[in-house]
């Protein structure tokens, strides 16, 4: 069955589509121009996989932390898609997404959260699950949470923005940063799959936005009412 996937947290778009022949995704830079974007691009994706929003089984959406504008791009889109087709959504971790991508099972994500922050989590993979070695949060990069034993591999733009602070902190923890990588909606897309099959998807006004600044997560109909 196809379903959809997209991210906005960042400044890139990232859309993605499970077909019989596998995920097809793509990412585009966006800068701030997600919300113009977004409709023309799934719509160009959706005729590359021979599809319409009509044949979508459900839609995955990274739900934070990132760019509080961006995530309500993401949240938006995804509950007026779910609302037309009557579907079902999930909202993924953008950490979690970011640590699926990476090759690696022990992964240390660093997002930058600007104002001299970050946002971070530790996950390890055990017997093909991720499991949350720490909890998502925000820290300042110097006083970062120390994940246990060794061999972590350091993802993410935190590591771009604040890298040398990073490296000190975790020390002989670390054994590489990958400062490039963001959340990604084809892994955004993997981690939601079998939630969907085991019929995990939520009704679209139940959908949450993780924004750890504040420390809520906000359902998007609280968000609204806002």
């Amino acid at each position: 069955m196809p379903y959809l996937a997209l991210d906005t947290s960042t400044e890139y778009l990232s859309l993605a589509i499970s077909t019989s022949k596998g995920i097809v995704a793509r990412d585009w830079p966006a800068g701030q121009k997600h919300a113009e974007m977004i409709l023309p691009s799934l719509a160009t994706l959706l005729a590359e996989c021979q599809l319409s929003m009509k044949d979508i089984e459900g839609v995955a959406f990274g739900n934070g932390p990132g760019s509080f504008t961006g995530l309500r791009i993401a949240a938006g889109i995804t509950q007026g898609l779910a609302f037309a087709q009557d579907i079902p959504v999930l909202g993924i971790s953008t950490l979690a997404a970011l640590a699926e991508g990476c090759q690696a099972n022990q992964v240390y994500v660093c997002l930058d959260a600007r104002m001299n922050q970050v946002y971070c989590a530790a996950y390890r993979k055990e017997a093909g699950v991720w499991q949350t070695i720490i909890e998502p949060c925000l820290s300042d990069p110097d006083a970062i949470p120390l994940p246990d034993g060794s061999n972590w591999l350091g993802a993410g733009s935190g590591f771009a923005a604040y890298g040398e602070t990073l490296k000190q902190r975790l020390g002989t923890q670390l054994n590489g940063a990958n400062a490039a990588r963001f959340p990604q909606a084809k892994d955004i897309l993997t981690l939601a799959l079998p939630d969907f099959a085991a019929g995990k998807g939520m009704p679209a006004a139940e959908a949450e936005l993780v924004y750890l600044r504040n420390k809520v997560a906000l359902k998007t109909h609280e968000r609204i009412k806002k």
